[in-house]
């Protein structure tokens, strides 16, 4: 039976790498691609998420599938989503913006289609590689990008909308309060990269493994494959050079113009007995590894009969299922120690 899928923001960089993989793998899905746009092609839908009577037009097209991978501040495509009983997977929202649509599809009774939330690192990828959180108490991300990666206009939005806003990790279950850029600490990173000063970063891992699956300690620290550029970022912190700086020229801070590099991310779990260390590079990129584990998500979602509800994109899997699929992709590479 032939799928039909929407991707919102598929012209964006994100979503047009989700369309390029999801139509190589699985050529018999019929593509659509969301756009403010209007293009001559009957493939792309005229529409604007900031304006709820524009989604009108996806009742014309049959669609068993939203992909959202644009900003949705008022979460009009998941209010149509649920109204019109269609699945939806959303890989965009920051945690506050998580945590709010999150709270609009708790508060649905009866939830008639399948409403997925995959906006953790790398479309939900960290929990996924965890996966068996009985025991584990302890959850430290680390994160190396890139500057010469590719970087979608969102990102650099959202860092310089919020770069001087705190934000909280949890200790004992209990937020502390923490801004971006600061309480740096040295990590030695694998895959060659060696020892780096790493800094406060907001990711909504922070919310989903302490809110979702009772972790009671998570952080989360990040570098830059630069290291002048990460102690600048400190020093700008520190010193509150941030606050003083217009919108527009924070943007042009955060704003990314690689061509690609590969990206590192590395998980740090402790339980009562024993840490282990999870290690995952891509050689292609964030933007290549968040479209590759989102078009995962897709597949799980279309070939599995899962009830209806709402699931973080880790729930799909079983224990190691999303590694084993992830390792398909020859450019990712993941270890696992254990001491």
């Amino acid at each position: 039976m032939q799928k039909n899928i929407l991707i919102i923001g598929g012209t964006g960089l994100i979503g047009s790498t989700v369309y390029r993989i999801l139509k190589e793998r699985n050529p018999n899905y019929n593509l659509f691609i969301g756009s403010r746009k209007k293009r001559n092609s009957d493939q792309v839908l005229c529409l604007d998420v900031s304006d709820f009577a524009t989604l009108s037009v996806i009742a014309q097209y049959s669609i068993d599938l939203i992909i959202l991978c644009t900003n949705d501040q008022h979460n009009n495509v998941l209010h149509y989503a649920i109204a019109n009983q269609l699945d939806y997977i959303d890989i965009t929202k920051p945690t506050p913006d998580l945590k709010e649509a999150f709270s609009i599809a708790g508060k649905e009774k009866n939830v008639a289609n399948k409403i997925v939330f995959s906006s953790g690192w790398m479309a939900g990828i960290v929990s996924g590689l965890l996966q068996d959180f009985k025991g584990i108490n302890t959850v430290a991300l680390f994160v190396y990008y890139s500057i010469s990666d590719k970087a979608g206009e969102s990102s650099a939005h959202f860092m310089a909308e919020n770069v001087s806003k705190p934000f909280v990790r949890y200790k004992n279950n209990q937020p502390v309060t923490i801004k971006h850029f600061l309480d740096s600490e040295d990590y030695t990173f694998s895959f060659d990269v060696g020892k780096r000063r790493v800094y406060n970063f907001d990711v909504p891992d922070l919310f989903i493994l302490n809110a979702i699956e009772n972790v009671p300690n998570v952080s989360v620290k990040m570098t830059y494959s630069s290291r002048l550029v990460t102690r600048l970022l400190g020093l700008f912190q520190s010193l509150r050079l941030f606050n003083l700086l217009s919108l527009k020229n924070r943007r042009l801070i955060f704003s990314a113009n690689g061509k690609g590099d590969k990206t590192i991310f590395e998980i740090i779990a402790k339980t009562s007995s024993e840490t282990i260390k999870t290690t995952l590079k891509s050689d292609n990129g964030q933007s290549e590894l968040t479209a590759f584990a989102t078009v995962l998500h897709i597949e799980k979602i279309l070939n599995n009969p899962f009830p209806d509800g709402v699931y973080f994109s880790h729930q799909l899997y079983q224990p190691d299922e999303m590694k084993n699929a992830l390792l398909t992709n020859k450019t990712i590479k993941i270890n696992t120690f254990k001491n």
